[in-house]
């Protein structure tokens, strides 16, 4: 059957832990290994090994590019803190905070030129056609994240809109990643094409889900503060859906109100959203762009045996504590 997501998890955790980078002036290197080492799931990578798996790679062969997508993402991190202002990264100071702006960019940019040299080592025969998707998803989430930005400003954003933005920002990386651990596989096109809707319909099922648990989950088992979305106006599929059916003007009030309590905001908005069932319609898009996702997978010619890591891993996904 191929190992599991979660004896997977480990052999990435390794090999990030055993990447470092070294050279002078230090203040350029130390944050690369800083925000390496903080710690995450690491979802991306795995699902670079899941999808070699499937195709027959072995896992060995495919920790180069799964390293490299790690990186990557990290480097995002790092670029996306500090256009945030953002003053912590998995409980710990952002790399901005703990030297200054413009060494988290330099380290920043030298992380992404990094994910170069790793897919290098891995000496592909194909190297041009994964960097080709490498490229393409890059500059996607660089859309994504430009996107966002533009929506703090805009009262007009549509649910259109927004569900491009998050495929960018978000689900891209992840089709990206299933696409690249194919390719390194060497499947086919058509499979590798399908493996890719896969993941970006994950993906985006994934980000709805983070939307509903940022208002209905439980802090302790959702791991982030529960309301911070509403508290900070922050667009939304259910915020975008509720301006668009509330008549009562009710949302608006709330909305514009910047003396208003956090908490009292916070609930209010969520009764608003209950009683316009936009929580209901948040969760049916979600389950739809899950069995999106499940229908390409199954459409795969691979082994139905090597496909249960990666529906195991999905179903994980998808179950975080409401």
């Amino acid at each position: 059957m191929g190992l599991g997501y979660k004896e997977i998890i480990p052999l990435v955790q390794d090999e990030i832990s055993n990447t470092t980078y070294s050279g002078s002036p230090g203040e350029l290197y130390d944050p690369m290994n800083y925000i390496l080492q903080l710690g995450g799931k690491r979802l991306r990578p795995v699902t670079t090994l899941l999808a070699s798996q499937l195709f027959g790679s072995t896992l060995d062969r495919a920790l180069p590019a799964a390293k490299a997508i790690e990186v990557f993402h990290n480097f995002t991190l790092v670029h996306d803190d500090i256009m945030d202002k953002a003053p912590l990264r998995r409980g710990k100071q952002t790399v901005h905070e703990k030297w200054n702006d413009n060494i988290a960019i330099l380290s920043g940019d030298t992380l992404l030129i990094e994910v170069y040299n790793h897919f290098l080592e891995g000496e592909y025969t194909n190297l041009s056609e994964i960097l080709k998707v490498f490229n393409m998803t890059a500059i996607e989430v660089c859309e994504g994240q430009q996107l966002d930005m533009n929506f703090e400003t805009r009262t007009d954003v549509t649910l259109a809109e927004y569900m491009n933005m998050i495929r960018l920002k978000t689900s891209v990386l992840v089709g990206g990643s299933f696409k690249i651990g194919a390719l390194v596989a060497e499947a086919s096109k058509e499979n590798a094409d399908l493996i890719y809707e896969f993941g970006v319909n994950l993906g985006i099922a994934f980000q709805l889900q983070d939307d509903y648990l940022d208002c209905f989950g439980e802090p302790e088992k959702f791991g982030k503060q529960v309301g911070g979305d509403i508290i900070s106006n922050k667009k939304t599929f259910m915020m975008l859906k509720a301006m668009e059916l509330d008549q009562s003007g009710e949302l608006d009030v709330w909305l514009n109100n910047k003396n208003v309590d956090s908490l009292k905001k916070v609930e209010a908005v969520k009764r608003i959203y209950t009683s316009l069932k936009v929580d209901q319609l948040a969760f049916q898009l979600m389950d739809e762009y899950y069995q999106k996702a499940i229908s390409s997978l199954h459409k795969i010619n691979a082994s139905e045996e090597l496909k249960i890591p990666i529906l195991e891993f999905s179903e994980a996904l998808m179950k975080r504590s409401s």
